[in-house]
């Protein structure tokens, strides 16, 4: 299975370089699985952390070059996680059930899909019986999202760009919306709708989310408008109104500031306007951003 990683071409850009040889392609990946942070993690959507946390798994390097990651150190900076064996991950899922996690959330793992796979056969076949959430960029090719089919319970898209040109210029992400829009929905075709369990916690299905930048609305507007003619309705979305400016972003002038209010209120009234009905509109305060369900419990 893992010879695929001997002319790489498990994400849209296709490299061709044999990992397994230690070279490195895009997304500067090895064939060896590299892990930043294990942790239980609070501050997801309600609905996967839960009282418990989500048991987050966040790996090294990324297929993107996102100019505002928050996580820029361990995506992008070539900074050394710990490299694990297929046979540790599946035993870091088993330790996160014990420590009863809600879920296992697989925080950027779209390079080590074929190693991921390998080690949930592993977990499962040794008791591991919660949700895995792939929490992903959404810049996937369907060919590799195929082979995870029955292996994800969750998908967890970003859908961060309408305009290519605007994809080109903060992540280096050449024809992004045509990308990320097939792969959500082979993402529907394989999960469907959310369903949750008693505790209102995410069994499985797709929740989308959306990243809104200052001085692009136009782009936010047309991701919605997308998703509401495209999507089933039952779909969840998360529009968020968390972005600060870090990394290379402080250099752009019309990226280098948070969103201002009138910003996030306008696309909150357009999202309303669509009439979604489910998800989560973030709530931009000063101190501190919440998550709001758009429905009533």
């Amino acid at each position: 299975m893992l010879e695929i990683l001997e002319k790489c071409e498990i994400c849209p850009r296709e490299c061709k370089i044999n990992r397994r040889s230690g070279k490195v392609g895009n997304c500067n990946a090895t064939d060896k699985i590299e892990i930043a942070l294990v942790s239980l993690h609070h501050y997801e959507e309600p609905c996967i952390s839960g009282e418990n946390g989500s048991g987050t798994i966040f790996f090294c390097h990324c297929n993107l070059h996102c100019i505002f990651c928050q996580n820029y150190e361990i995506s992008q900076n070539k900074v050394k996680g710990r490299k694990v064996t297929i046979e540790e991950l599946a035993e870091i899922m088993l330790k996160q059930q014990e420590n009863n996690a809600e879920n296992i959330n697989l925080v950027t793992p779209t390079m080590y899909a074929y190693q991921i796979k390998e080690a949930i056969k592993i977990a499962r076949e040794k008791g591991l019986m919660i949700p895995i959430i792939y929490n992903s960029n959404g810049y996937e090719k369907v060919e590799t999202l195929k082979e995870l089919e029955g292996y994800i319970d969750v998908y967890l898209p970003d859908f961060k760009y309408y305009s290519n040109e605007i994809a080109e210029k903060y992540s280096k992400a050449p024809n992004y919306f045509e990308i990320a829009s097939k792969a959500i929905l082979e993402m529907i075709r394989q999960v469907g709708e959310p369903t949750f369990n008693e505790k209102g916690m995410i069994q499985r299905g797709v929740m989308i989310r959306h990243l809104v930048l200052p001085n692009h609305l136009q782009n936010s507007k047309n991701v919605l408008k997308w998703i509401k003619e495209n999507i089933p309705e039952n779909i969840y979305i998360n529009v968020m109104a968390q972005y600060f400016p870090t990394y290379l972003a402080k250099q752009d002038e019309l990226i280098n500031r948070k969103l201002t209010k009138k910003e996030y209120k306008e696309i909150e009234q357009y999202f309303y306007l669509l009439d979604f009905k489910n998800g989560y509109i973030q709530e931009l305060g000063e101190h501190e951003e919440e998550y709001v369900p758009v429905w009533d419990n």
